[in-house]
């Protein structure tokens, strides 16, 4: 599959996968940002996207940023494929120092994957084991 982008920036990079194996691409900051202890930033990539109709792009936080208790503050980013936009990343640190993002790092991950719009229609619904059983409801 071939991705589209557009450079918004001078210095935005091309996503890229670090291993042959890796099932997300790399995403890189084109900005000078720091992002204070227990707060979040917005952090923008310098590219925009064309998301192939019935794709999404999925933005997820980069796994070395765990440690550093650092996370995409909606959790998951959906970049819808009708979004023309830049892919920004709001990042939130949980941690207790200033985390600080220079152009050129990477950011966050993205991957695409493929969607499906339902049709939804009011009715009964089936009965199954579990039923309306919810938060913990299937734990011994």
């Amino acid at each position: 599959m071939i991705i589209k982008f557009k450079k918004l920036s001078q210095n935005a990079q091309v996503p890229t996968y670090t291993t042959s194996g890796a099932a997300c691409f790399d995403l890189y900051s084109v900005e000078r940002v720091t992002v204070r202890a227990e707060d979040m930033q917005t952090v923008g990539t310098g590219i925009a996207v064309e998301v192939p109709e019935g794709y999404a792009l999925m933005l997820y936080s980069r796994s070395g940023h765990g440690v550093k208790r650092v996370s995409l503050a909606n959790s998951v980013g959906v970049i819808d494929s009708d979004y023309r936009g830049e892919i920004k990343a709001l990042i939130k640190n949980d941690g207790f120092f200033a985390m600080d993002v220079f152009p050129g790092d990477r950011i966050a991950q993205g991957m695409i994957i493929p969607v499906n719009q339902v049709t939804f229609e009011e009715g009964e619904l089936s009965d199954t084991e579990r039923g309306t059983g919810g938060f913990g409801s299937t734990g011994k």
